[in-house]
């Protein structure tokens, strides 16, 4: 059953008021010329690198290394997503043509 259009546009209201809240309270917490307390720098360097590893291996717990192909698309997409970005140091670069090799390689090359 479809929601109405009043619901709809509440939903969109509250997403967009989220949203806007998140933008704005690090401004309102940590204004100009205010320094940074050493433990939001600290999470700065190394939350990033944590995310993204956490991320590697949830994506790459269920890769199957004992069936064929062995985990060779996820190593070669995941080699040239790595390559990529230590060459550009661009995040949404790396992580596209990665994600692009990765399918391009199960869908056409190891097909089973």
């Amino acid at each position: 059953m479809p929601i109405s259009a009043v619901k709809s546009f509440l939903i969109i209201l509250v997403v967009a008021a989220a949203t806007f809240s998140t933008r704005l309270v690090p401004f309102l917490l940590f204004p100009k010329g205010k320094e940074i307390p050493p433990v939001i720098q600290y999470l700065g360097r190394v939350l990033t690198p944590a995310v993204i590893g956490m991320l590697v291996v949830y994506c790459l717990k269920t890769t199957p290394v004992l069936t064929a192909p062995h985990g060779v698309p996820e190593a070669i997409a995941v080699a040239v997503t790595a390559g990529l970005h230590v060459w550009k140091r661009n995040n949404l670069l790396s992580i596209g043509v990665g994600t692009i090799l990765y399918m391009v390689l199960i869908q056409v090359v190891f097909v089973c």
